[in-house]
C-alpha cells in the first residue's frame, strides 16, 4: 500500500514538473554574462519590450533564428523592443566568442548555466525540450509568452516573432500614446 502511494505521489510531482510555465508571471532577473567577460542584467531593460532567446551556439535552428532575430531587432529596437539571447548549451562559454564572430547579432547573447536558464523559464531539467526558446517581456516585466523548439511557434518564427512583438507593443503602448490613438480612432 505504502509504495502504490509513494509511486502516486512520484508520478504526480513528475507530471507537475514536466507541465508548461506559468503564464503570465513577474519576470525573475536573469545576469547574462557576455563574451567580453561583462554581464548584462535583464533588468536593465525594463520599461522595454523584451525577447530573450534561449539558445544553443551548436544548434542549426538556433543560428537560423539568431539571423531572424537580427533583423528584427533593427527594426524593432526603434519602438522599444530590445532582443537578447542566452546560450545555454554545454561548452557555451568557450563557443559563444566564434559564434557571436560568425553569426554577428544585432543584439547581446551571452551565455547561462543550463540550470538557471532552464530554471527561469520554468522548465524541468527532466524535461528540457528542443531549441530554440523564446521568452516574451512586456514593459513592466512580466513574462506574457514562452515558446520552445518544437512548438508551431517556430514554423515561420519571423511571422511568429513579428506578431507576438506587435502584440505585445500595441497592449503595453504608453497612456499617452494609447490615449492618442483612442482620439484618432474616435475621430474617424
Amino acid at each position: 500500500m505504502a509504495i502504490k502511494k509513494l509511486s502516486a505521489a512520484l508520478g504526480l510531482v513528475t507530471l507537475i514538473t514536466l507541465s508548461g510555465a506559468d503564464l503570465p508571471r513577474k519576470c525573475p532577473d536573469l545576469a547574462l554574462h557576455l563574451a567580453d567577460g561583462k554581464n548584462l542584467s535583464l533588468s536593465q531593460f525594463h520599461g522595454k519590450v523584451v525577447a530573450l532567446a534561449f539558445i544553443s551556439t551548436t544548434c542549426p535552428h538556433c543560428q537560423n533564428y539568431t539571423k531572424v532575430l537580427s533583423v528584427i531587432q533593427k527594426e524593432y529596437g526603434p519602438k522599444g523592443v530590445q532582443v537578447l539571447a542566452a546560450a545555454f548549451n554545454d561548452g557555451a562559454q568557450s563557443l559563444l566568442p566564434g559564434f557571436v564572430a560568425q553569426f554577428q547579432p544585432a543584439f547581446p547573447v551571452g551565455w547561462e548555466d543550463r540550470v538557471s536558464a532552464l530554471s527561469f523559464m520554468q522548465i524541468s531539467i527532466l524535461n528540457q525540450g528542443y531549441v530554440p526558446k523564446i521568452v516574451f517581456i512586456d514593459r513592466n516585466g512580466v513574462i506574457q509568452k514562452q515558446f520552445e523548439g518544437q512548438d508551431p511557434f517556430f514554423q515561420d518564427p519571423d511571422k511568429s516573432t513579428r506578431a507576438a512583438l506587435d502584440g505585445m507593443l500595441k497592449a503595453s503602448a504608453p497612456v499617452a500614446h494609447r490615449k492618442a490613438a483612442v482620439k484618432t480612432a474616435t475621430k474617424q
